[in-house]
């Protein structure tokens, strides 16, 4: 077996993370295990009612997932093991996934193993059940895919195949919720049976046992004897659906100008209809909410006193403005869902391994990569599907410029303000240039830190096309949408009362605590300091330099730091949409001298380069360690600032 680097940061660990409703003490704990983009996660969150992440892509689950379950009325921790083809681990998750139900204790492994199997990919699905079987493991194979082999003129007799496995197989259908009582009463009934001696192994020839090849050849001879009873082929079964649509969608010209195209569509969708929707969610903050506050505060006696100002200029005005981009991230993720549950985005992984490898990376690394337009934190850590250490060393470094969703709130109002008529094809323009940085900083790591990487195809099975289903598509927008409310109503709250405050302490003009001019306070001279380093980029403005020292902590926070900047600033005028754009245009004008496309061109870039938000900071030194992290952080502002500069000298000159 090849040797596998081990990523530090992957502990074998049964409660690396709650997805779902707790177990209970003591419950006997299941787990499910089966290859990447077999339903599996899906089926998790199925029998939990958890919010497991899904996709129809491989590599979604590179962590485990727990949760309490009742299979037939019994108490049971259900984990989500990371996706694996099979034992004999390749990367990280794949080791992790190993570990845990082969290399700890027999008593700390799981009384009941489910194996998740593809039907239309049967024969691959089962070689884990093989490996399981000579382990002698409590097995219990549920079939997905039943629709997608049946289209592929393929059937499975669930009770011949149990029997010739050895082992309790079900056929479900996770994604529509069939069969999923089954599963329970099947594993209860294996769980009750873990006071008898553990099932006769599976065995493999002694003189063999030491030949990988001559093992693995004895499985699929295994494995295909009981395919061969059990599922029926039809041999004369047309093209599918999937395979024609993918001669189009997949071709080397043709499938990277369908994938770009059908990008700007959702990004052209999501700009037009959320429009108005926002604009009068702004209005409805800047107006009835904050003149009901007002009347409060005038009713109970605190007129025009700090606490007003910071609930009106703070909480309503940072906070307020950044809600009113919820129907736009809505949206936008409805958008991708649909995208992602059809099969679609599994062929962008195809469409970029070219340019994957041209960096020195497999196109597997295509996947955590298009998880951080997302969200950065999840595709870190997602690179523990990587094999090399270097790979996901390297991949953890360009995860940051992938253009995530917190950025998309800021885009928007960016090409709102200043092309409104293109808002749409600009927030396109956006990702399309974070992937040419993502390739042009690859290429130059590859050239200069990791010459002798190797050249390596993509291996990926393709999901077939699917409709999309309703609960699949809401749950999954859902659990977007909770973590941007999360985060405006955690680290934005924590971040705009921390900006109130340095807005609050003057520096200058004698004003008291609370009632100083913007212009007077701390924040401002805090971000007067380092302004002169963004005038030569055309954007040495304090407001706008403030709120990019506040995007460290969350991009979302640079709205919200505009907003309640410019409304401590001119109180009377509200903090509308339209009034927070005509600050924003204002102060362009002046800090460009003139040239205010170029200067909105090249604040853009900084804002796509420069680091995401501390969180993910905190992600790249869990995987890679504190001086890759810190050498990752210079990187990207060296980066930013560069471009930021290209784009704004170059641009005032045409």
């Amino acid at each position: 077996m090849t040797a596998v680097e081990p990523a530090p940061a992957v502990k074998p660990s049964c409660h690396a993370g709650a997805d779902g409703p707790a177990a209970e003490a003591g419950a006997p704990v299941v787990a499910l295990v089966g290859a990447p983009n077999s339903g599996k996660s899906t089926l998790f969150n199925a029998l939990t009612g958890g919010r497991r992440t899904v996709g129809n892509w491989p590599g979604t689950t590179v962590e485990v997932g727990r949760a309490g379950w009742k299979a037939a009325g019994n108490a049971v921790e259900l984990l989500d093991l990371p996706g694996a083809y099979s034992l004999d681990a390749q990367s990280p998750d794949e080791q992790l996934t190993r570990d845990l139900l082969l290399e700890g204790p027999v008593e700390d492994r799981p009384e009941v193993t489910v194996v998740v199997a593809d039907a239309s990919h049967l024969t691959r699905s089962l070689y884990l059940v093989a490996q399981l079987r000579e382990a002698a493991q409590r097995v219990v194979v549920v079939l997905t895919m039943l629709d997608v082999a049946k289209r592929r003129g393929i059937t499975v007799d669930a009770e011949v195949l149990a029997k010739r496995l050895g082992v309790p197989v079900v056929a479900l259908d996770p994604r529509r919720r069939g069969g999923s009582g089954e599963i329970g009463s099947v594993v209860a009934a294996e769980l009750a049976s873990c006071c008898l001696p553990r099932p006769r192994k599976i065995k493999i020839s002694a003189e063999e046992a030491d030949d990988e090849l001559a093992v693995a050849d004895e499985r699929f001879a295994w494995i295909d004897a009981a395919v061969e009873r059990a599922a029926t082929i039809e041999t004369d079964v047309r093209a599918t659906v999937t395979d024609r649509v993918d001669r189009w969608v997949t071709a080397p010209i043709v499938g990277p100008l369908i994938f770009l195209a059908v990008m700007w569509l959702v990004f052209e969708l999501t700009t037009t209809v959320a429009a108005p929707i926002q604009d009068g969610l702004g209005s409805l903050f800047s107006g009835p909410v904050t003149d009901g506050a007002n009347r409060v505060f005038d009713h109970i006696g605190l007129a025009d006193s700090w606490v007003q100002l910071f609930v009106v200029n703070g909480l309503i005005a940072g906070v307020g403005m950044l809600l009113t981009f919820v129907p736009l991230m809505i949206i936008m993720f409805v958008l991708l869902a649909l995208l992602e549950d059809s099969g679609y985005m599994a062929r962008a992984a195809v469409v970029t391994d070219r340019a994957m490898r041209a960096i020195g990376l497999p196109g597997k690394a295509f996947l955590p990569l298009v998880v951080g337009f997302g969200c950065n934190v999840p595709a870190i850590s997602a690179t523990r599907i990587l094999p090399g250490a270097r790979q996901r060393i390297m991949t953890v470094l360009l995860v940051p410029f992938t253009s995530c969703s917190a950025r998309l709130t800021v885009y928007v109002m960016i090409a709102a303000t200043f092309f409104p008529a293109h808002a749409g094809t600009v927030v396109f323009g956006m990702y399309v240039t974070s992937i040419v940085i993502v390739i042009l900083v690859g290429l130059a790591m590859k050239s200069t830190l990791w010459r002798t990487f190797g050249d390596e195809s993509l291996m990926l099975d393709l999901p077939a096309y699917q409709r999309p289903t309703l609960r699949l598509t809401a749950s999954v927008t859902w659990m977007r949408v909770r973590g941007f409310l999360r985060t405006a109503g955690g680290i934005i709250v924590v971040t705009v009362t921390v900006v109130w405050l340095l807005q609050a302490i003057p520096i200058s003009g004698g004003a008291s605590f609370g009632h100083v001019d913007p212009d007077d306070s701390l924040f401002a001279g805090v971000a007067r300091v380092i302004t002169p380093v963004f005038a030569p980029l055309g954007f040495g403005d304090w407001h706008t330099v403030g709120a990019l020292i506040v995007g460290f902590v969350a991009k979302e926070a640079v709205i919200s730091s505009w907003a309640q900047t410019y409304a401590a600033g001119d109180p009377t005028a509200g903090q509308s949409p339209a009034q927070l754009h005509d600050h924003i245009s204002a102060a362009f004008a002046i800090s460009s001298g003139g040239a205010v496309t170029a200067a909105v061109l090249a604040f853009l870039v900084f804002l796509l380069a420069y680091t995401p938000c501390v969180a993910t900071v905190a992600a790249q030194i869990r995987e890679i360690g504190r001086k890759w992290t810190a050498f990752g952080v210079v990187m990207q502002l060296t980066v930013a600032w560069t471009l930021a500069l290209a784009v704004f000298q170059i641009g005032r000159l045409l």
